[in-house]
């Protein structure tokens, strides 16, 4: 029995039947959750397909590491865009941040 848990569809990687994107089971990957533990993260999934999208991961580990490398890519292209366009704002929140930080 072969079975599907990952599809690329609009060329985003999502587990089949949910919404759930495959980068977010690999990032809680990479962070050392275990399977049991991300499946717990997303309610709507069955530990089933967090194995199944794992192994999706590991055996197409090239390809679905480019994806994600090209998907931070455009989100930094997209955040410096956006500093770029309001730098007071972002320079507010900077200075906000850097009063509540606690002191040594």
């Amino acid at each position: 029995m072969n079975k599907q848990y990952v599809e690329r569809i609009d060329d985003v990687f999502r587990l089949v039947g949910s919404r759930v994107s495959l980068d977010s089971i690999v990032h809680a990957f990479w962070r050392g959750q275990t399977a049991e533990s991300i499946a717990q993260s997303f309610p709507s999934l069955v530990l089933e397909q967090v194995y199944g999208a794992l192994t999706y991961y590991l055996a197409n580990k090239n390809e679905v590491d480019a994806y994600l490398k090209k998907g931070e890519a455009e989100f930094e292209t997209l955040r410096k865009a956006a500093r770029d366009q309001d730098p007071m704002f972002y320079q507010k929140v900077a200075d906000t941040r850097r009063q509540h930080e606690p002191t040594s």
